[in-house]
């Protein structure tokens, strides 16, 4: 996959994130963080834009701390999908 597919790829798990951490499916919460962290992995070794990199990096730091602690309220489902947004319109500059 390229950066554009998986930055896509990590925009819609974050969306799932966001609807299951609010409807307290935990164990679907820590299946789709392992997925989205082996997407993050990969998109860090794909050929990225310059334009891209600042919010790569600035999501990676967020993401690594929701992966850490997470909390099935809506702050967190909030941080969640806001993230699921700013990828989605991101992803044609990856």
């Amino acid at each position: 996959m390229n950066a554009k597919e998986l930055t896509l790829n990590i925009a819609v798990n974050m969306g799932r994130l966001c609807r299951w951490s609010m409807e307290g499916r935990r164990a679907r919460v820590d299946q789709f963080l392992i997925e989205t962290q082996d997407y993050v992995s990969a998109l860090d070794t794909a050929p990225k834009s310059a334009r891209f990199l600042p919010t790569y990096e600035w999501f990676k730091k967020d993401f690594d701390s929701l992966r850490r602690n997470v909390e099935m309220n809506a702050d967190w489902a909030e941080s969640a999908l806001t993230w699921a947004n700013i990828l989605t319109h991101r992803a044609s500059l990856a």
